[in-house]
């Protein structure tokens, strides 16, 4: 190596180790893997509550006679995807320790 190459390396990582330092100094971990966890199955359980309701309105327009079969099972489809992604967040917010 030369010897500007070397002093652009040595530099190059000074100033990373700078900036390094000063966001650890300036950054306080709030946002753990489980806290994390838990706001994404919050998240996850109001969109299912949301979905359920949508469901439950389409179920009774299907009763009605004002949408077709596909379109509930669709709903159902998103309902059920959606209340097994909210039981993964909720497993894995447990399993942190």
């Amino acid at each position: 190596m030369t010897k500007k190459t070397e002093d652009e390396t040595r530099r190059s990582l000074n100033s990373t180790t700078r900036r390094l330092a000063i966001s650890q100094q300036c950054h306080t971990p709030v946002m753990n893997l489980k806290t994390a966890a838990f706001f994404a199955f919050i998240g996850m359980a109001l969109w299912t509550i949301v979905l359920a309701v949508d469901f439950i309105r389409n179920l009774s327009a299907l009763a009605a006679g004002a949408v077709a079969a596909v379109t509930v099972l669709t709903w159902l489809i998103r309902l059920l995807a959606s209340l097994s992604v909210a039981v993964f967040f909720f497993v894995f917010h447990k399993a942190q320790s």
